[in-house]
């Protein structure tokens, strides 16, 4: 339907959306006006698709799978939207026509402020497969006002900002007033047993109204249209006119102001209690007003929640909407009269969970009094849920308490997240073979014992089609010529490239797209920045969070190795080289915070010796986000992924460099182990300790100093932190290293070094063979196809969601 419009069409769409929306004519529209003009009609496009296949669903009483997640980070949607719809070139001409450029239009979007990172972005990706493998499917998250933040750097420092996106962003929303919920927190709950069921009574407390607002997710070439529900915190008293009659203005506003913070912000900082409490509220609120939301359209269908569990799948994306299982038994117990034995069947057989970290510290758990302060009736539902499943493990483990109190959901004054996500899912999956390993093996060992069928492993993947053929539309071209395109649809068909690993045009092709990417984004850089790189030089890329495991400082520590040498020799013969950071702090998390300002000053160190930036470059990209990386990515060479072993679940960046071209510097860690597998050892450069050896070292003690008295590169790099970069020491870092409060060096950046440096070596001397350079580069092009979201999400709905395709076609 939608790639038959024509010029003409959409041009007459566009205009009759200026006229009606802001009352002027194309000549008269600003170019805000003419984005918002023009995303609203393809919004009206994908609304109609949405409404025939939604329908559909409903005919053929499909299976359906709600995505729960506290994060989706979208990007901007006008481009993937037009490219998944093949609508780009009719808008393109129209827009012309209008005397307004489609690429310029595109710069007038805000990214989404609704998510942070790789669990946001696995998310969007997943929902961008859904759509286009037509199989029926929501999201639910919280229609944040702010996002995260809008990262500065000022002298080195993060400076945290809001992150103003709704004014462009929330043309792409429709609010449903017709679809709000109630969300009750804190008070007292009474219980009374009445008529032979379970009554509760409410006293006192906070009620608030979650205000949904659709946004909808467009499949590529499909009849799907996924719907992502956002919901916004509402105080259902609304404004206290008798405050404000009595001149308490300020009073007045703090009371209508109180529960829409809830949706202010994602991830406040929760190192005091009112964040903690803040978070519980959020994710509280999610998981209530999106099960609402689910039962009320399930009962709309059919009537009965007899079939809830063969009708719906509910999954939970990491622990932050765990307390979707208690809620869903609040619900089938309290409103619906299920006995707790049928509702529990119910739940776990509804409900599946993906664990994202293998860290303790970040496997989430609720201080008791707190929980039961905020949550009164959902404690007591989890506190049974607690008796119930320790009755159970003391089968499996008779006599063992201690066993069974590390298993237990409720323990040592905490409320266990992950432990509740295991014990009321029927599918428990890591995001890559090893760390579902590690997840038998060592972090839910214990649950595996007693629910082995529960646990499976499903490695992330990304969308293929927005990061290669959209992103990266050189490549794309190339591939389509060399391949056809049929890997836009079956990305397993990449693997076809690699026939043509010896063909010389091919690979001085490959050459030519990556220089002219380095050069669109040293340009980008230009416009945003001021700055720009050399495009003869090596780029170097470390995109992700800014977290410790992640090992930014390892990376740093090498680059000062480089910067002494060139002190030492400014003439030395070096390929010149430029690493690019890109990342954000938590910010409460003051050591991530340090190593930013570090890389900030050797950057500026660098900039202010005219010799040494001539071989050697460092760039902090201020914030970072999806459209960044869409330009970013087809450019980068180096893939840098060297967190220390056995601590990453599994990694999207890595994925999204490997698809574009960049070759792999990385360690046994996540998904480097299966895109090691799928393209060969030969074509990657993998270093340091494995996850196996990290536990060994541990085991016999690691002396961090003992890396640094027996390596005089690396001491000489560690002492030059107490000197510093631009006149400011780092000796906070260095002392981080040698002597930290509790573990020197806990990520064992000291015990990697030299065989990353070595690695670095390697790769260097790699880079100036150029053909077999080109010809790894390809071959890492031509295996990344496994490493696609479609494959992911087709795992999931063949084992663990039992879903099926479903077109106006048929079934």
């Amino acid at each position: 339907m939608s790639k038959t419009m024509t010029e003409k069409q959409v041009r007459e769409n566009i205009e009759a959306k200026l006229s009606r929306q802001f009352g002027c004519t194309a000549d008269e529209a600003s170019r805000e006006q003419m984005y918002k003009a023009a995303a609203m009609t393809v919004k009206d496009i994908l609304t109609a698709k949405r409404t025939a296949y939604k329908n559909k669903v409903n005919e053929a009483g499909a299976k359906r799978v709600y995505y729960m997640c506290m994060e989706f980070l979208l990007g901007r949607s006008l481009r993937t939207n037009l490219c998944n719809l093949g609508l780009t070139e009719p808008y393109r001409a129209a827009l012309s026509s209008l005397g307004f450029d489609l690429e310029d239009l595109y710069e007038c979007e805000p990214d989404a402020g609704l998510g942070n990172g790789g669990l946001g972005r696995l998310a969007a990706c997943f929902m961008d497969s859904l759509s286009s493998l037509d199989y029926p499917a929501t999201g639910f998250s919280i229609c944040y006002e702010y996002g995260l933040f809008k990262q500065m750097i000022v002298d080195g420092v993060q400076i945290e900002l809001p992150d103003v996106w709704l004014p462009g962003g929330e043309v792409w929303l429709t609010p449903r007033t017709d679809r709000i919920f109630k969300v009750r927190m804190g008070g007292r709950v009474h219980e009374e047993w009445k008529n032979g069921h379970l009554e509760i009574a409410y006293e006192g407390g906070d009620v608030i109204e979650a205000v949904p607002y659709d946004m909808m997710i467009s499949g590529a070439d499909s009849d799907a249209v996924s719907l992502l529900r956002l919901w916004k915190a509402r105080d259902i008293h609304n404004f206290n006119m008798g405050l404000f009659t009595q001149g308490q203005y300020t009073r007045a506003l703090e009371e209508s102001t109180n529960a829409e913070i809830i949706s202010k912000v994602l991830y406040p900082s929760d190192n005091h209690t009112e964040g903690k409490l803040l978070r519980l509220s959020q994710q509280y609120f999610l998981v209530s007003a999106s099960v609402q939301s689910i039962v009320r359209d399930h009962m709309a269908v059919y009537g009965t929640l007899d079939n809830f569990s063969d009708k719906v799948a509910i999954h939970i994306n990491d622990t932050h909407p765990a307390l979707c299982i208690p809620e869903l038994m609040r619900i089938l117990i309290d409103e619906y009269f299920f006995s707790w034995e049928k509702a529990w069947d119910t739940v776990c057989r509804t409900v599946s969970y993906t664990n994202h970290t293998v860290m303790p510290e970040a496997l989430e758990s609720w201080n008791e009094d707190l929980f039961r302060l905020k949550l009164p009736r959902i404690y007591t539902i989890v506190k049974e849920i607690n008796e119930r499943f320790c009755r159970d493990a003391w089968q499996s483990f008779p006599g063992n308490w201690d066993r069974i109190s590390a298993m237990s959901i409720i323990g040592y004054g905490q409320v266990r997240m992950a432990n509740l996500s295991v014990v009321g899912s029927h599918s428990v999956n890591g995001v890559s073979r090893l760390h579902s390993d590690i997840l038998k093996s060592a972090t839910f060992k214990d649950f595996h014992r007693m629910y082995p069928e529960r646990f499976d492993n499903v490695t992330n993947g990304i969308a293929h089609r927005r990061w290669l053929c959209y992103a990266n539309p050189r490549l794309a071209e190339l591939l389509d010529n060399c391949i056809g395109t049929d890997y836009r649809r079956e990305p397993e068909r990449l693997l076809d490239f690699a026939k043509y690993a010896d063909d010389k045009s091919v690979l001085e092709a490959i050459r030519d797209i990556k220089h002219q990417n380095k050069v669109a984004f040293s340009a980008y850089l230009m416009r945003k920045t001021g700055r720009s790189i050399d495009t003869h030089s090596v780029l170097d890329v470390q995109i992700k969070r800014l977290h410790e495991y992640k090992r930014q400082l390892l990376n740093a520590l090498n680059i000062i190795g480089l910067y002494l040498d060139l002190k030492d020799n400014p003439d030395r013969d070096m390929q010149p080289q430029t690493f690019i950071f890109g990342a954000k702090a938590a910010p409460g998390y003051h050591m991530a915070k340090q190593i930013i300002r570090l890389l900030c000053y050797i950057s500026r160190d660098i900039e202010n010796d005219p010799k040494l930036r001539e071989k050697l470059q460092v760039i902090f990209l201020e914030d970072y986000n999806v459209s960044l990386a869409e330009v970013l990515i087809p450019a980068a060479e180096i893939s840098e992924q060297i967190s220390l072993a056995g601590k990453e679940a599994s990694g999207t960046g890595c994925m999204k460099l490997m698809m574009n071209g960049a070759l792999t510097v990385g360690t046994l860690d996540g998904a480097n182990v299966e895109m090691l597998a799928a393209a060969g050892k030969e074509n990657m450069f993998i270093f340091g300790l494995s996850s196996s050896e990290v536990d060994e070292l541990w085991t016999r003690g690691y002396h961090a100093a003992t890396y640094y008295s027996n390596n005089e590169r690396l001491k000489r790099i560690v002492n030059h932190l107490h000197i510093g970069f631009a006149g400011e020491s780092f000796s906070e870092i260095a002392m981080y290293l040698l002597s930290g409060q509790g573990i020197a060096d806990p990520y064992m950046c000291l015990a990697d070094f030299e065989s990353y440096r070595q690695t670095h070596e390697a790769v260097i001397a790699a880079y100036a063979d150029k053909t077999r350079w080109n010809r790894m580069s390809l071959l890492n092009v031509a295996a990344s196809g496994h490493f696609a979201a479609d494959r992911s999400i087709e795992e999931y709905a063949t084992r663990i969601w039992g879903l099926k395709k479903l077109s106006l076609e048929g079934n």
